[in-house]
């Protein structure tokens, strides 16, 4: 599997990585931008309780995230629900953030773990922004996961 090969990725999050990978990288900085404009505000119960979230050290501006699953039998039936603090002048962390979020919210528990860890690397960013930045987004995509897994044992 290459890099580039888009198999293994939930629908959602594949449809994403096409759009990146088909722009030019101009375009996938605009992207990115509206990925973070259209990332939702925390709700209402994690607003100023920023304790109650985990904390991605890798990102180069501070993130905060907190995963929650549905109660179910089984990791097929379970769905994740994904929650980002990021400041509004860090768009491209907030970009990669809502990426995740529109690619893997309310999937399966069992789909989001099977998520490859190099996703980042699928969408074509390598040419756009630095390493560093994508090592925050396999952070985040680690973080998340580690989380499903801590809530579904």
């Amino acid at each position: 599997m290459t890099s580039t090969d888009l198999s293994g990725l939930p629908t959602s999050l594949a449809e994403i990585a096409d759009d990146f990978r088909a722009a030019t990288n101009d375009l996938k900085l605009q992207l990115l931008l509206e990925f973070s404009d259209d990332l939702p505000d925390l709700p209402e119960r994690y607003q100023g309780q920023l304790d109650k979230l985990e904390r991605v050290d890798e990102c180069q501006t501070p993130l905060f995230l907190i995963v929650e699953v549905d109660d179910g039998e089984s990791l097929t039936d379970r769905s994740v629900h994904l929650f980002f603090d990021a400041p509004s002048e860090s768009p491209t962390t907030r970009g990669f953030a809502g990426i995740l979020h529109e690619g893997l919210d309310g999937l399966t528990a069992a789909e989001v773990l099977a998520v490859p860890e190099d996703v980042p690397m699928r969408f074509g960013l390598a040419e756009a922004v630095s390493p560093l930045r994508l090592r925050g987004m396999a952070a985040m995509l680690a973080r998340i996961k580690r989380q499903v897994r801590a809530k579904t044992s």
